[in-house]
């Protein structure tokens, strides 16, 4: 065995590699540079594009679209049935094809569809074109992720998950500046200033899709930017990470997803965070609104709780990798939270109630990024952990529903506060009883090596097992 370093490489017959910590941290911000930024504008484009039916509608669409009753909940929630049912097949597509190829396609589907939303007339057409948004966004946010999992060791994916998820937070705070901006365009073209916001707002997704279609690399293996050592290592550090697991596409991988009740758990926890997630989003600017603030400076006061969820989500996900744990950062950043909404619920002055709403925002954007990354690093195998994000990603995006219909009260909005609190302590009870079964699992998958003498020259007998493999921690 030996090290890498300035290019050197030695390797016993299996070819696995011990790498300098200097050199190994080297290559993956090589990485992280030429992918980072990429997945990290598609997300900004992605919640931008389906959040920003909010601050359209305190731009006056609700007026000029008659949305009375509960039809801007409506139409804020067929979004996530198309959005829930297409992950999962979309993640299987891709791993049939390249990445480069399957993202920057629905990319261009869904921001012709925002773009074209700038036409709509109606209520029934804005029904339509969201649940065409819908079914066209569906791929991305599952996508991404797994396309992570295939380029880092499962030690380094929080705080990359994070990175490219605090664009959530990010599209928050630039979507209010847009929207602020945007509507100022009111009758430019013969076309309202909401109109406008998606109009610009889908043009911008078209473009930056076609630029990804020849700027985007696929796999470690055929990245031109990695030298023939660096490639060798990066695969290498996957291969050892993954415990010998199969990569191929069988459908066993996928019944596995489906049939594990941990997946499941994952869910739960899941849909606990995004209820509160899509709730901000959705419904900031109103709330805001509802606290005795203008239309216009609503929207640029929407602005600080996300840039603090971004700025939170960035952080705690460097922290979580640095002590390799999920569960206490969901808990912690979901407790943060769940002050912010007893703020919001309690408090009758403008102050607290403001300050509620940044903490509500600060605490859980961080924790939707952690969950992920808790996902995926307990699902074996590759495409099992495809089909296992795509699950929880899809089935809890059925919370977006639920948060569409809950802010019905104005204007303290205590059904809306209330069930979210509720959601909250779901995902950390929810969460505590997953770090118990995590650990347990390890402790008997211990015991069970110990019993057996399994080690990892024993890992081929196991490829096929996925996470239950005793080898896979």
């Amino acid at each position: 065995m030996g090290s890498l370093h300035n290019d050197s490489i030695e390797s016993n017959s299996e070819k696995q590699i011990v790498l300098d910590p200097r050199e190994r941290a080297r290559i993956l911000r090589k990485i992280d540079w030429y992918l980072l930024p990429f997945v990290t504008v598609f997300y900004l484009l992605s919640f931008l594009d389906r959040s920003n039916v909010g601050n359209a509608k305190v731009a006056g669409m609700a007026t000029d679209l008659n949305l009375t009753g509960f039809r801007y909940n409506i139409a804020a929630a067929v979004f996530f049935i198309p959005y829930s049912f297409a992950e999962v097949p979309s993640n299987i597509a891709l791993k049939l094809f390249r990445p480069s190829r399957w993202i920057p396609s629905i990319m261009v589907a869904w921001g012709i569809v925002m773009t074209l939303m700038c036409l709509v007339k109606s209520y029934q057409s804005l029904i339509v074109a969201r649940v065409f948004l819908g079914l066209t966004e569906a791929g991305l946010f599952p996508g991404v992720n797994y396309y992570i999992c295939l380029w880092y060791p499962r030690s380094e994916r929080s705080k990359r998950i994070a990175i490219f998820f605090s664009a959530a937070s990010i599209s928050g705070a630039f979507g209010g500046l847009l929207a602020y901006g945007i509507e100022r365009m009111e009758g430019v073209g013969g076309l309202h200033g909401w109109q406008w916001i998606f109009c610009l707002e889908g043009i911008a997704t078209v473009l930056v899709a076609i630029f990804s279609f020849f700027h985007m690399h696929d796999y470690p293996e055929t990245a031109k930017f990695l030298t023939e050592p660096e490639r060798l290592c990066i695969i290498n550090i996957i291969k050892q990470d993954s415990n010998h697991l199969s990569p191929r596409f069988d459908t066993q991988f996928i019944w596995q997803a489906i049939k594990d009740y941990k997946t499941y758990v994952q869910i739960i926890i899941y849909l606990g965070l995004l209820v509160p997630g899509y709730a901000i989003a959705l419904f900031s600017p109103t709330i805001i609104n509802e606290l005795g603030y203008s239309a216009a400076n609503a929207q640029l006061l929407s602005v600080p709780p996300f840039a603090a969820g971004a700025i939170a989500t960035v952080i705690v996900g460097i922290y979580s990798d640095k002590h390799n744990l999920r569960g206490p950062y969901i808990i912690g950043g979901a407790l943060v939270s769940l002050v912010g909404y007893i703020l919001l619920y309690c408090s009758v002055r403008t102050g607290p109630s403001y300050v509620g709403a940044c903490l509500a925002a600060l605490g859980v954007f961080p924790t939707v990024a952690i969950a992920l990354a808790w996902s995926g690093s307990n699902a074996g195998g590759d495409l099992k952990r495809g089909v296992v994000l795509a699950m929880v990603i899809g089935l809890g995006n059925l919370g977006g529903i639920c948060s569409s219909f809950i802010y019905i009260d104005p204007p303290r909005f205590h059904i809306g506060h209330g069930t979210i609190m509720g959601f909250l302590s779901l995902s950390i009870v929810t969460s505590l009883f997953a770090m118990w079964d995590y650990n347990r699992l390890n402790k008997k998958k211990e015991a069970q090596c110990l019993a057996e003498n399994i080690t990892d020259d024993r890992g081929y007998e196991f490829q096929d097992m996925g996470d239950a493999s005793p080898l896979y921690r």
